[in-house]
């Protein structure tokens, strides 16, 4: 009477081969699979941001920022703005050179992008939450 002592090796090769392929589709899936546009794609260097809200709800900043950070922005610091009755929400550039204020507007959805360069150390961009920011595009 023989004995299969070769069962064991098959299960071995059999899972040995299902890891492989596990691998395989997972690199596919990365490398191939649908894109989610990120500021890191966008921008290579670190784009540091200072959200500020300008609505009267509360909490809302704080969710921005968090939503923010996600798209590989570096949020420095998240307050209310010296008022709580801006209309609209608009994007900041504290630099001369507008393109971090542009792709954290483009991130955002599209809100407007003013320039007011200042020699602050902090921030790159502010973001000024307004009563509209319901238009925001938060949810990528």
């Amino acid at each position: 009477m023989a004995r299969r002592r070769d069962t064991p090796g098959r299960v071995g090769l059999a899972l040995l081969a299902l890891l492989v392929a596990a691998l395989a589709v997972s690199w596919a899936w990365v490398r191939f699979g649908p894109k989610r546009e990120t500021a890191r794609g966008a921008q290579p260097q670190v784009v540091r941001v200072q959200v500020l809200n300008g609505s009267s709800e509360g909490r809302v900043a704080g969710r921005v920022a968090s939503f923010l950070r996600e798209g590989g922005f570096h949020v420095v610091e998240v307050r209310n703005a010296d008022r709580d009755d801006y209309f609209a929400t608009l994007v900041v550039a504290r630099r001369e050179d507008p393109a971090a204020a542009l792709a954290v507007a483009r991130y955002l959805g599209g809100p407007p992008v003013i320039r007011q360069a200042t020699g602050s150390d902090q921030a790159d961009v502010t973001v000024v939450l307004g009563s509209d920011r319901s238009r925001l595009r938060l949810d990528q």
